[in-house]
């Protein structure tokens, strides 16, 4: 198989526009200072879903909400909203390191990155932030646009509806409204997307995990909202609890993959017939309408991405594959998953199963191989490729013969990009390795 460069291949909510700065997390005049910038702007999600806004001359155009510190002040509580200390208003000193940004009460914060201007990479070395100078100097060095997110679930409703009424964005004329996630995403553009990516799964790993994987007690945030400890690792309850005899925590020493965001990784594959003019694609089990899409699943402990997609293909349709070929990746924030695209070789000679792992998931109702002819002729159909799986076709519709993903998500990319002869070479023919 001939395939294009990788590296070629963005797809929909990847490409993150900004400078994540990871390694200043930990800095706190830095993240003070962001917070403090008259350019910080804040993404809101309220269960999981973020605010969008649209303007009366555009009412279907909507992107992310993006509010100014002014704005969500009445939300943060008191000063220091990072680097919060056992008491309100005690700042952390800079040598503990169980209190490195730490945010101890209020709404989760998650500082995201900077959108540097016109593109440019001038990030600054964390050697610019001594913790000697003055805030408002370190802020005036900073160029760009901070962006953080801010998870508001537990605010008052009324409340929060309070302080929606009298944002800038709302004084201007906005109509700003929290959105079901997966139709929102569908609705922005590239920009919006990726940094959405990024804020959701953020949001979401900081709401599901409450208690510590060690000792169940509660957690708090460090690190501008990248790492999760156990409230008793914090200096004032670790000391009495050495006091009085106990035990520390377990996560208390080494590191521990559960303090930090995890990403799953899911392998996604289109099978392609030894002569190159038909794929394989099943129709999940959770779709009214007839659907098809890529095969996929999670990777399992141990395997590489390779004995993967074997197992997968194997399990999901009963087919053997070879000539595992990569094409992209795919980071897809329901939750957090990283979605690895794939083609692969299969006979299509072979009988299908669809009913190996049934008894497990009964996740497939059909699979089947399908001529490029076939695809190309779905691709071009109005309605091709809407994908709204669960709803109701209405009589008199003009339906296609069935339906396959948009190119917003990468089972589309490798269904399109075969169709279209622009990632496999003509014939598309592989010897069996």
């Amino acid at each position: 198989m001939g395939f294009v460069n990788p590296q070629t291949t963005v797809n929909f909510v990847g490409g993150s526009p900004l400078n994540r700065l990871s390694w200043l997390r930990t800095s706190r005049v830095f993240i003070d200072a962001v917070l403090r910038s008259p350019s910080t702007r804040w993404i809101l999600f309220n269960s999981r879903e973020p605010l969008l806004v649209s303007h009366k001359d555009q009412p279907t155009v909507r992107s992310l909400a993006r509010l100014t510190t002014a704005d969500v002040k009445p939300l943060l509580g008191p000063e220091p909203y990072l680097g919060q200390a056992e008491n309100d208003g005690d700042v952390a000193p800079h040598s503990v390191p169980a209190l490195e940004v730490a945010r101890l009460r209020g709404p989760k914060i998650v500082f995201l990155g900077l959108e540097e201007p016109h593109g440019t990479t001038a990030f600054l070395p964390s050697s610019d932030f001594s913790g000697e100078e003055a805030l408002e100097v370190v802020a005036e060095r900073i160029t760009g646009t901070p962006y953080f997110s801010l998870d508001v679930s537990d605010v008052d409703s009324s409340a929060l509806g309070v302080l929606l009424q009298n944002i800038q964005l709302t004084k201007d004329g906005g109509q700003v409204k929290f959105s079901e996630a997966r139709a929102a995403m569908n609705s922005m553009n590239w920009f919006d997307a990726a940094v959405f990516a990024e804020a959701r799964s953020m949001v979401d790993w900081n709401s599901r995990n409450r208690f510590c994987s060690s000792c169940g007690s509660p957690v708090y945030s460090l690190w501008a909202g990248w790492k999760l400890a156990c409230t008793t690792t914090l200096p004032w309850v670790a000391d009495q609890a050495k006091a009085s005899g106990g035990k520390p925590c377990p996560s208390s020493i080494g590191l521990n993959n559960f303090s930090y965001p995890r990403t799953d990784p899911v392998i996604i594959t289109v099978p392609v017939n030894e002569t190159g003019d038909k794929i394989l694609l099943g129709r999940n089990a959770k779709w009214n309408r007839p659907v098809y899409s890529a095969l996929a699943g999670f990777m399992e402990p141990g395997e590489t991405f390779e004995d993967s997609v074997k197992r997968e293909l194997w399990e999901e349709a009963g087919v053997k594959v070879w000539d595992i070929k990569y094409h992209s990746s795919q980071p897809w924030p329901f939750p957090a998953n990283i979605m690895v695209g794939f083609y692969a070789t299969a006979s299509d000679s072979q009988e299908l199963r669809i009913d190996l792992d049934n008894e497990l998931t009964g996740e497939w109702t059909d699979a089947r191989w399908f001529t490029r002819e076939e695809i190309l002729a779905v691709i071009n159909h109005p309605k091709g490729t809407h994908f709204r799986p669960n709803s109701a076709s209405e009589p008199g519709d003009d339906e296609p013969p069935f339906r396959i993903p948009p190119k917003t998500a990468i089972a589309g990319v490798l269904i399109s990009d075969w169709a279209h002869g622009q990632s496999l070479d003509a014939n598309c023919a592989s010897p069996r390795l």
